[in-house]
């Protein structure tokens, strides 16, 4: 989420995400399965972070069981994606965060909005969900300064450290801290690697942590507890993170799927699929986990299309 809430607050500096994306479906490789033809042949834009890849491994394999031809191609996000759907080399992103940034494709009638795709991003901040436990009123913000002498550090300066995003994700740490007057510092993390490792730790040892973090992500399966530990600011009243006084909270944001108006015009199942293709959160946080626990993509999509069979019936309309 960046600005108007754009990709990637989070993984497209997330190393281990991109590779597990290009080991699932290395740039421009058809590993499609022989269809009918009747479906056609169409392309998924593989973007870097997990959650995308258990999105698009799923629909992939629904399609190839309907007899389409599918490719999946790795592109970085936004204006490389919406130039490869205008030239006809990839058909569908299947999660997209950017708040409209692909509206000059769709004026030109390259790209369609084809509606969200079930998942809500969030970004928030975090405690160690073992401190609620202790603390039940320390997700109020109102309280933090309450608690502020927990989160001290050799590099927080006699503050509690309030461990940020990197830099490229959509933070405004420095804006909520002054703006709330928190005893706090904002102290950058440097990647999303180290972010986990802060909130990991800290719950694992019942040590302090208070972190910025993001859902969808499989950090809340690998922590329980932690969708039930982020702390609660005054209702949001932004969406542009440049013009947001820092007073209230990140702002929801409905995920979007994106298609050619080759494949919406297309009478093809696989718009079909495209289109009513719909799942939450936890949803895709099963199957990326599954993927980080070293499944094979395809085969951590196919689980979860054997549990899931009415999900899936819905889709094909």
């Amino acid at each position: 989420m960046k600005a108007k809430i754009s990709r990637r607050m989070a993984a497209a500096s997330l190393v281990a995400a991109s590779a597990l994306v290009l080991s699932a479906c290395s740039s421009s490789v058809d590993d499609a399965s022989s269809g009918s033809g009747d479906c056609g042949s169409w392309g998924i834009a593989m973007h870097a972070w997990n959650g995308y890849t258990a999105s698009a491994q799923v629909v992939a394999e629904v399609a190839r069981a309907q007899g389409c031809t599918i490719t999946q191609t790795t592109l970085e996000e936004a204006g490389v994606t919406y130039d490869a759907m205008e030239a006809g080399s990839v058909d569908v992103i299947i999660e997209d965060w950017g708040g409209g940034r692909w509206q000059e494709w769709a004026d030109r009638g390259a790209i369609q909005e084809v509606g969200p795709n079930g998942n809500i991003g969030l970004i928030g901040m975090y405690v160690a969900p073992w401190m609620v436990e202790k603390y039940p009123d320390i997700l109020d913000s109102a309280n933090l300064n309450k608690y502020a002498s927990l989160f001290k550090t050799s590099d927080s300066g006699g503050k509690g450290a309030w461990y940020e995003g990197p830099p490229g994700y959509t933070t405004i740490g420095e804006k909520m801290i002054s703006a709330n007057k928190l005893n706090f510092k904002a102290i950058s993390t440097g990647s999303e690697a180290a972010l986990v490792d802060v909130l990991t730790k800290a719950e694992a040892n019942k040590t302090p942590a208070l972190a910025y973090f993001y859902e969808p992500h499989t950090l809340f399966v690998n922590i329980p507890g932690l969708d039930k530990a982020r702390v609660k600011f005054p209702a949001n009243d932004w969406a542009d993170a440049a013009k947001a006084s820092g007073k209230t909270d990140y702002p929801e944001t409905v995920l979007q799927k994106l298609a050619t108006t080759k494949l919406v015009d297309s009478g093809s199942v696989f718009a079909t699929i495209v289109k009513n293709f719909t799942w939450t959160n936890a949803d895709q946080n099963s199957v990326s986990a599954d993927i980080e626990g070293g499944m094979d993509p395809a085969e951590a999509a196919q689980k979860w299309i054997d549990a899931n069979p009415d999900k899936v019936k819905a889709w094909l309309g």
